[in-house]
């Protein structure tokens, strides 16, 4: 667990929030609801109402100029208390001295220093600890105009929105940076709609802002501590149907960023397979904090035909090649029929479970059970169409292996098609929703989203 000193005009010494897995993951009836019709943030009471957080690691150069630019911007143009936290990350350079001789003369800055690296570690700290009503973090380097942190964090104080991002891939951004980037950058995104229905442009910007009392509620269940912590947190809000603010940047890419791309690109991948997987076991409990904070979003089952369609058939095609795959190789072993039966009640449960989270959006263990058995009952029809194809092409003649193949194949692909309109009007169909009452207006308990 890393240790954490906090200065803040003077010293103030502090421990971090708990752990790698904060309290409260598994505690999933915990959930506290929050008003889906967020009042606006009080600003004339004397709280602090944005904290701006620096991650930084070996930042000594840069760390000064980045600090007293911002900080004499929310001076001049943000009319609230502020505090500038600057999040040193086991820095082994002199960036610590430098942030403690910045905390000594600026008043509003504070410094938190953690012994081990994490830009995700860092951020989940200095937020869970922060008192500001509106938390947000750049990146050291100040790509991003600060023009853009105004739009940024008026949705949140309004209760309009509950988080806001910069995004690089609005047609009115302004961006300048080299090809490599930009097609990693678009390449990845789109992979992260294509993959976990993601309604949000750019995950990877560097320039966010959340309300506390969600951050609250939706930080105990992120556990990335490194680059890939951004997507998590807003795929994690998104499908609490949560509402995202999207504000256009002007960003200059960072030519001595130490970022090493093809391993945070391989990271990334990484952990949209296991946000995946932590949606399906429950791990991630969607339902209850959707139930808990969304702002009464539709379901993702009753979602646009077009993306369902898209998501099905990207899932369905490699549900097809598994299918052939295992058929193949069974096929040495056991006649036609038998083959044809594994293969597809294999492929059958592994497609039911990935279409339940990709497509029509149902994760936790919840129902689980009955939409596999549902599933089940669909790929009876399957083999029904598959068996069948295969029994009327037998009882003619001694068929080739080419031929056998293209048959369960375009029987495979007719059953595939049968399967996706009872799943969306029949297994994973869900009852219309309707808005629950508000709780009482007032403040939020902040201790209960623990």
């Amino acid at each position: 667990m890393p240790s954490t000193t906090t200065s803040h005009s003077g010293g103030l010494i502090a421990e971090p929030p708990g752990g790698h897995e904060p309290a409260g993951v598994s505690a999933v009836g915990r959930v506290p609801a929050i008003r889906p019709e967020r009042a606006p943030v009080p600003t004339s009471n004397g709280i602090v109402v944005l904290d701006v957080a620096l991650p930084v690691y070996n930042e000594e150069a840069a760390l000064e100029t980045a600090v007293r630019r911002l900080h004499s911007y929310l001076k001049d143009s943000f009319a609230h208390r502020f505090v500038i936290t600057i999040a040193d990350n086991a820095s082994t350079d002199s960036t610590l001295e430098v942030a403690h001789r910045l905390c000594a003369e600026l008043g509003d800055v504070r410094v938190v220093h953690l012994d081990r690296k994490g830009r995700g570690r860092a951020l989940r700290t200095v937020w869970l600890a922060s008192e500001a009503a509106v938390v947000a973090y750049m990146d050291v380097d100040l790509s991003t105009d600060l023009a853009a942190l105004g739009p940024l964090v008026a949705p949140l104080l309004s209760g309009h929105s509950d988080l806001s991002i910069g995004t690089r891939l609005n047609r009115n951004s302004r961006v300048v940076r080299g090809a490599k980037r930009e097609f990693i950058s678009r390449s990845y995104n789109l992979v992260l709609r294509g993959s976990l229905g993601a309604r949000f442009s750019d995950a990877q910007c560097g320039f966010k802002a959340i309300r506390s009392d969600i951050a609250r509620a939706l930080l105990p269940h992120t556990v990335d501590d490194a680059w890939f912590f951004d997507t998590e947190l807003l795929v994690i809000a998104d499908r609490a149907g949560l509402r995202v603010a999207e504000v256009p940047v002007d960003w200059t890419d960072d030519p001595d960023s130490s970022v090493d791309i093809l391993r945070t690109s391989i990271d990334d991948l990484k952990g949209i397979v296991r946000i995946g997987r932590d949606m399906i076991t429950g791990r991630i409990p969607v339902t209850e904090l959707r139930d808990a904070l969304g702002r009464n979003a539709p379901d993702r089952s009753s979602g646009a035909l077009l993306g369902q369609m898209v998501r099905f058939g990207v899932i369905g095609a490699f549900s097809t090649l598994a299918y052939l795959a295992l058929f193949l190789t069974l096929r040495t072993i056991a006649d036609a029929q038998a083959a044809n039966f594994v293969a597809l009640l294999i492929s059958a449960v592994a497609n039911t479970a990935a279409n339940r989270l990709f497509t029509f959006g149902v994760s936790g263990r919840s129902g689980a059970l009955r939409h596999q058995f549902q599933g089940l009952a669909v790929f009876v029809l399957g083999l029904a169409l598959t068996s069948g194809a295969l029994f009327w092409l037998h009882s003619e003649h001694e068929p080739s292996r080419g031929v056998e193949v293209a048959i369960v194949v375009g029987a495979n692909l007719l059953a595939t098609l049968l399967k996706f309109i009872l799943f969306r009007s029949w297994v994973f169909k869900h009852p219309r929703r309707h808005p629950a009452a508000p709780p009482p207006a007032g403040p939020i308990d902040a201790s209960a989203i623990k």
